[in-house]
C-alpha cells in the first residue's frame, strides 16, 4: 500500500503556499538592517515607519515589474530583523516574503549578549529552542513564521559562538526541516559549513551556502556543489568586494561543469538602513548601490555574453528556488 507524501509547503510572512507558487524568486535581500548598536547612535534622526514602507513598496513594485512575485529576507535575528515590516509590506504588495529565524557572524551579531549568557547555562540548547519556537509558533506577537534557518561564519575559522549557532540550527532543521541559508566572507569556510550541518543530519540539498560569490575559485564552487548543496551568487551589484565582472565569470564556469541547476542568485541589497552606518554623506546613494533589479538589467546581459543561455538563467531565479524549498535531492559526487 503507497501513501501519498503531503505537499511540501513554504512559510511565508503572511502564511504558507507551495513551491509551485513561488514564481521568480531572488533569494537574498533585506528590506532593513541594524547593526548592534545602531539604536545607540541617537543623534541620527530615525526615517517615519511610513517612509520605510513606501521605500520598501517601491522596491517590491520595480520586482513585480520584472516578473518577480517572491523574495527571501534572511536578516537574523541579532541584525534588525523586523518582521512586522515584512507583513506590512506584503500585504500590501501581495509579494511573498520568506524571513528566517537565526544569529549571525561573532564579529558583527549579537555576540555579546550570548556570550554573557553562556557564562551561566548551555546557550545552544537555548538558541534550538528560540529558533523551534519562532518556526512553530511565529516571532514575538507577529503571527508571521520563518520559512528558513539563517547562520553565519567570518574570516578565518568557525567560532566557538558560530559553532554553537550551527549546532542548534542543525538540531531544529532536522527535526522541522526547516532550510538553512549560510552567510560567508570572502568566498571562505563554505565547505566547512556545509560539513558541520550534513554531519549533523541536515540533508545537503536543505542548504545554501551564501555569498559564494565572494570567490572565483571554481574547484570550491564545484566542491560543495558536488556535496548536494546549493551555491548563493547573491551580491551582485556589490562592486567594493567583487567586480560583477568576476561573479559572472564564476558563475558561467559552474554552470559549464554542469551545476546550474544549484545556484540561486541575488543582491543582498539593503533597502532601510538602521541608524547611519556609512558616512551621512553616502546614506543617500546607497539605494543606487544596492539595487535588487541589477540582475535583470545587467547580470543577464553578461551571462549571455558568457554562452550562459535563456532557460539555464530562468533556472536560477524560478527552477532552483523552488525545488530548494520542495528538498528535491540533487544527484552528488
Amino acid at each position: 500500500m503507497s501513501m501519498n507524501r503531503p505537499e511540501p509547503m513554504v512559510q511565508t510572512v503572511t502564511g504558507p503556499i507551495s513551491p509551485d507558487d513561488l514564481g521568480r524568486t531572488l533569494m537574498h535581500e533585506h528590506l532593513t538592517v541594524g547593526w548592534p548598536g545602531a539604536e545607540s547612535h541617537t543623534t541620527v534622526v530615525r526615517r517615519s515607519r511610513a517612509d520605510v514602507v513606501a521605500v520598501c513598496v517601491d522596491r517590491i513594485s520595480e520586482l513585480q515589474d520584472l516578473g518577480y512575485s517572491t523574495l527571501v529576507d534572511p536578516c537574523p535575528n541579532d541584525l534588525g530583523r523586523d518582521v512586522s515590516l515584512l507583513v506590512e509590506v506584503s500585504e500590501a504588495t501581495g509579494f511573498n516574503i520568506i524571513c528566517a529565524t537565526g544569529l549571525y557572524k561573532e564579529s558583527e551579531g549579537g555576540h555579546a549578549y550570548w556570550s554573557f549568557k553562556a557564562r551561566y547555562e548551555d546557550v545552544t540548547a537555548v538558541m534550538a529552542e528560540m529558533f523551534e519556537s519562532e518556526l512553530t509558533d511565529g516571532v514575538g506577537g507577529s503571527g508571521a513564521r520563518p520559512g528558513i534557518l539563517k547562520v553565519a561564519t567570518g574570516l578565518g575559522d568557525m567560532t566557538d559562538h558560530e559553532r554553537r549557532v550551527f549546532d542548534a540550527a542543525a538540531t531544529v532543521s532536522v527535526a522541522t526541516g526547516t532550510p538553512i541559508t549560510t552567510h560567508t566572507d570572502g568566498g571562505t569556510l563554505g565547505d566547512l559549513q556545509q560539513a558541520v550541518l550534513t554531519d549533523a543530519g541536515v540533508p545537503a540539498q536543505r542548504i545554501i551556502v551564501g555569498h559564494s560569490c565572494g570567490t572565483t575559485d571554481a574547484d570550491y564552487h564545484e566542491g560543495i556543489a558536488a556535496g548536494g548543496s546549493y551555491l548563493g551568487f547573491d551580491r551582485f551589484g556589490i562592486t567594493a568586494l567583487q567586480p560583477d565582472t568576476d561573479r559572472v565569470a564564476a558563475l558561467a564556469e559552474l554552470i559549464r561543469r554542469g551545476y546550474g541547476d544549484r545556484v540561486v542568485v541575488s543582491h543582498d541589497s539593503v533597502w532601510c538602513w538602521q541608524g547611519e552606518p556609512f558616512p551621512a554623506r553616502s546614506m543617500d546613494r546607497l539605494g543606487e548601490l544596492f539595487d535588487p533589479t541589477r540582475f535583470d538589467r545587467e547580470i543577464i546581459p553578461m551571462l549571455l555574453e558568457a554562452g550562459v543561455d535563456d532557460s539555464e538563467i530562468e533556472a536560477l531565479v524560478v527552477d532552483n528556488p523552488r525545488r530548494f524549498f520542495t528538498g528535491d535531492l540533487l544527484p552528488v559526487g
